[in-house]
């Protein structure tokens, strides 16, 4: 039992202003695992004001000093590698071992990314008698959500830290307990007071505080596109930056010409990973007609191959959803395709018998899909793939971008050319080609509604910084 009492603010663990407290529930056992706080408006403006107090110095610093930190930071996580991975396997659900290089593992390579970018990346230029500089846009609210907690807070707070502002860190209150651990890291390596705050609490309490409050400069949040829109909303009225990457119902288009077996073993994959919680996860999969019986019957194959079981089990590729109210939800997707005359193949919205306890969801294909059926429009967030057929390559095309969404979309075909000639008329910002490999240096971020802004590389440290021109 993890309990946190306390929140990290101005360099101190500060007893929180409400006195409510939050449940963290093991996704695996259904057993409480930790408890947080639930603060309440005034703990954020106390967040707010520590951070907008330590800007006026940290702000200041040279990208070397920065550095610096951001190394002893980068040494404190390596060192707890494993123990952040344990905790994320209880929290999310992910399979120990992946969690452990996953959950745990990325955001290790974030922080060693931001202090590499340091080492080049240029903050001043020259252009005709003028002098542009690049200065931190301030104070920054970084508001996570729960599929890759950790993962989600350094992708905010290394840019943000690399740029020279400050940050005030919320976690998702349903996976939070990570970002104490981060806390007594940063506590660790010697960061100023202020520099780095933690906090805890309900999106609408304190995440909507952060949002609106004049001291912050910038709001980097990643979540619901519905959520997003309400951060962005809250944001205008002190016309700050925001920067949201939101929901994705990405495509993984499979052309005549590919290796189809092996297109379809990757689209698998890439839709159930981290049980599909994901959100570029590749949800819909578009075939050519006269391919559909045999995409099925490999798709079926692969999603059955995969082993379901609780998070400390070594056997398991798939763990549970994060809790009972997502497990409910990507249930009622499922009857939902049921309902609409989709085909289910494989899977369903029963619980698995031989997992009673945990928020399982049994690896789910649906075939015939329509594009008008609700399992191809909206994200279900689950291990559920819908496969869709397509006439020709156009039809494909406007298939693919046929979504409010634009965060991710895969193209197989054994021609790189041929792929990348279709990858570039995908409305996305990302495209997978024959299952390339994620890249941590990448921009990575969405067209339409799955937001603006980029994370990851040199692109995101852009977002976090103002541009200043002198006039000589």
């Amino acid at each position: 039992m993890i309990v946190r009492d306390k929140f990290y603010i101005n360099g101190e663990w500060l007893a929180p202003v409400g006195e409510g407290v939050l449940e963290v529930v093991d996704a695996s056992t259904e057993e409480i695992m930790g408890t947080v706080p639930a603060g309440v408006e005034e703990d954020a403006n106390r967040a707010i004001e520590a951070a907008a107090a330590a800007f006026e110095t940290w702000g200041m610093t040279t990208p070397k000093e920065r550095q610096a930190y951001l190394q002893k930071l980068h040494t404190a996580m390596k060192a707890r590698q494993d123990e952040l991975g344990e905790v994320m396997a209880g929290e999310v659900g992910m399979p120990l071992g992946m969690a452990k290089a996953i959950q745990a593992g990325l955001p290790l390579q974030g922080v060693a990314n931001f202090i590499k970018i340091l080492d080049s990346y240029e903050f001043s230029d020259k252009l005709g008698n003028s002098e542009i500089i690049k200065e931190p846009v301030g104070v920054v609210a970084c508001i996570t959500p729960w599929n890759y907690p950790l993962h989600q807070i350094m992708a905010k707070v290394c840019p943000a830290l690399a740029a020279g502002c400050t940050v005030v860190v919320k976690p998702s209150e349903v996976a939070p307990l990570t970002a104490f651990m981060l806390a007594e890291m940063v506590e660790e390596a010697g960061f100023p007071p202020g520099v780095v705050n933690v906090i805890t609490g309900l999106g609408p309490v304190v995440g909507e505080a952060m949002a609106s409050h004049p001291l912050v400069d910038m709001v980097s949040f990643t979540g619901s596109t519905r959520a997003g829109k309400r951060v962005s909303e809250l944001a205008s009225h002190t016309v700050k930056r925001v920067v949201v990457e939101l929901g994705g119902k990405s495509a993984s288009v499979i052309l005549d010409d590919a290796d189809l077996e092996d297109a379809v073993r990757g689209t698998v994959n890439d839709c159930y990973f981290n049980s599909g919680q994901t959100c570029a996860a590749h949800t819909r999969m578009l075939v050519p007609e006269a391919e559909y019986e045999r995409a099925a019957k490999k798709a079926v194959e692969v999603a059955e191959s995969l082993t379901i079981g609780q998070s400390h089990d070594p056997k398991a590729k798939l763990g549970p959803v994060i809790t009972k109210t997502q497990q409910e939800r990507v249930r009622s997707y499922i009857r939902k395709g049921v309902e609409e005359g989709a085909e289910l193949l494989c899977g369903g919205a029963e619980q698995p018998e031989d997992l009673p306890t945990g928020f399982f969801i049994k690896p789910t294909v649906f075939g015939k899909v329509t594009q008008d059926m609700t399992i191809a429009q909206e994200e279900i967030f689950g291990p559920v793939l819908s496969i869709l057929t397509y006439k020709d390559e156009e039809d494909a095309i406007r298939i693919a971008n046929d979504t409010v969404y634009g965060l991710s979309s895969g193209v197989w075909s054994t021609d790189s050319d041929h792929a990348k000639k279709v990858a570039r008329r995908l409305r996305s910002g990302n495209v997978i080609i024959n299952g390339g490999g994620f890249n941590m240096m990448a921009p990575f971020g969405g067209y339409k509604q799955s937001g603006n802004g980029r994370e990851h590389g040199p692109y995101a440290l852009d977002d976090y910084l103002e541009v200043k021109s002198l006039q000589m």
